[in-house]
């Protein structure tokens, strides 16, 4: 009998519960009884020197009802990684799944990483399990998860980019020569990439809301800018997980990649920390070991969720490498299989995807980008995907719903209706910019006032330092419906409803949030409605 969301799964039931995983180097959960208990049994470390669990994370498997992956870091190779899932109550016997190990050494510090990763599959629907993670020689982490619902059903996400981190690891000399000092000199830390406070006050934010799981749209840590400013990628990479840790042990948090994942030297792409600190859907079955986890798809319910990478597609050079074409198309040849068989399907209502480079923006000096409205535009409006969350423009703007382009230079989006209450993206698609993640970059008040925006139509073919120089052009926005030009940092809440067969309509209420302080306090910026008919009604 399947235990209903948010019910601990405790005892013998949790034994049975734990299931095999993936051929990666993990045994079946159910065979392998663990050395103690619970889960949560703590043991004293066993020899002095050996790092903790650090920078505890969670994504889902390709099933996210009965899939999912636990992942933490060390600077050091260690013994034994594993997790520890159920019987919180010391009733019953807990079990053990063994972690995989993946490595790499960057190219700039040689410095090895290790991230360790535990693929546990049979897990119930709409279940919610306690686990610990660890290695010998330290104590275990612990956390919690709950697995999504089988079918339709209501549910909770939420959604940003653009986060950074807020440790000063960067040191400077103060004063400058233009600032005396009061008493006498004194070193001055600053971020290495950006982050500000508020990069640590969303996940407290986020945790308000507690959605089923997060996502978010590129720009993660900045650990390509850290490590063009001379700074440690490694060390910016281990403050973001640890940091968001407070959130990502209990629900995951899905990425996409952007401009700032790309590290020069650290493979083809610059993208192999950003492959080997994520285990993602499509990782067991990607037959290209270099694009692999770039892009994936997963299902929650009754909604179809699709990441992708645009810097793929996009004109403008802003990463450590510039990849635009990488792929070849597989990726673009990849999306079309996805959404075509997405909108097949009876029991997918809604197609969201997300993404870095946003393909509508009213930001003065930045801009949305040709190659991608060029690349994902035609299908997005072939098979009618509904919301396009993205990042990159650090600042928070929403449109109206779209479908189809105007005949002119920059393809620019054509709105169905004017109403900024209500969307039905049956009939277009809505794109929202969430980048207000933490960077201190922020640009609420470099927006055009008018409904206008900027687009990158080409770059120069040579680099000017470090990118290709932008060329733009500007457009009349008609698309425009909402944004805020007060607030810095923000991110989305998103409830699912499925409505009913009967009613032939299901909808998302969307929220976007303002927050402040350490703890998260939450202020409503922005609220609407999205809606369209569901699948089954059609048939």
């Amino acid at each position: 009998m399947p235990i209903p969301r948010r019910t601990l799964l405790t005892g013998s039931t949790a034994g049975a519960a734990a299931a095999a995983v993936g051929s990666t180097g993990s045994a079946r959960a159910a065979e392998r009884p663990a050395d103690a208990v619970s889960p949560l049994l703590q043991r004293t470390p066993s020899r002095i020197g050996v790092p903790g669990v650090a920078g505890l994370h969670l994504q889902f498997g390709a099933d996210p009802a009965t899939e999912m992956t636990v992942s933490w870091i060390s600077p050091q190779s260690v013994r034994r990684p594993r997790v520890h899932l159920g019987s919180p109550d010391g009733g019953g016997s807990g079990h053990a799944v063994d972690a995989e190990t993946r490595t790499y050494r960057d190219d700039l510090s040689r410095r090895e990483v290790y991230v360790h990763h535990a693929r546990i599959t049979g897990l119930r629907p709409d279940t919610t399990y306690l686990y610990s993670a660890g290695h010998d020689g330290a104590a275990q982490e612990t956390g919690s998860f709950t697995t999504a619902p089988r079918g339709r059903s209501a549910f909770t996400f939420t959604s940003f980019g653009d986060q950074g981190t807020p440790n000063l690891r960067r040191s400077l000399t103060w004063p400058t020569p233009d600032a005396p000092p009061p008493l006498g000199h004194f070193r001055l830390h600053t971020s290495t990439q950006g982050g500000t406070e508020a990069s640590a006050d969303i996940v407290a934010a986020v945790e308000r809301v507690a959605p089923l799981f997060n996502l978010v749209n590129g720009d993660l840590c900045y650990a390509g800018v850290a490590g063009a400013i001379g700074e440690d990628r490694v060390a910016t990479w281990a403050d973001w997980f640890i940091g968001n840790s407070r959130s990502a042990r209990l629900r995951p948090w899905m990425p996409c990649v952007g401009n700032g994942e790309t590290e020069k030297g650290n493979g083809p792409l610059g993208l192999t920390g950003y492959q080997t600190y994520f285990t993602l859907p499509d990782a067991a079955t990607a037959t290209d070991a270099q694009t692999r986890g770039l892009w994936y798809a997963f299902t929650v319910g009754g909604v179809r969720f699709i990441s992708l990478a645009n810097d793929d597609v996009a004109i403008v050079d802003t990463g450590d490498i510039y990849l635009r074409g990488y792929s070849g198309g597989a990726q673009r040849r990849w999306l079309e299989r996805e959404l075509k068989a997405a909108r097949a399907d009876t029991g997918i209502d809604w197609i969201v995807v997300f993404m870095h480079h946003p393909m509508i923006s009213s930001h003065r000096s930045g801009g949305s980008d040709l190659g991608v409205r060029q690349e994902w535009g035609p299908l997005f409006d072939a098979y009618g995907v509904d919301l396009v969350l993205c990042g990159h423009e650090h600042y928070y703007e929403r449109s109206l719903p779209v479908r189809g382009t105007l005949p002119n230079d920059t393809r620019t989006p054509v709105p169905v209706s004017t109403r900024t209450d209500v969307a039905d993206t049956g009939k277009g698609t809505v794109h929202m910019i969430i980048g207000g993640g933490g960077n201190f970059a922020t640009t609420q008040d470099d927006l055009f006032e008018e409904p206008k925006g900027r687009v990158v139509v080409d770059v120069s073919k040579e680099p000017q330092g470090r990118h290709r120089t932008p060329v733009y052009l500007t457009e009349d926005a008609p698309w425009r419906a909402v944004q805020d030009r007060v607030h810095p940092h923000g991110f989305a809440a998103f409830d699912v409803d499925p409505g009913t067969r009967g009613s032939g309509r299901t909808r998302m209420n969307v929220t976007y949030y303002t927050f402040d302080g350490p703890y998260g306090e939450l202020t409503p910026v922005d609220a609407f409605t999205l809606e369209r008919p569901r699948a089954d009604a059609r048939h």
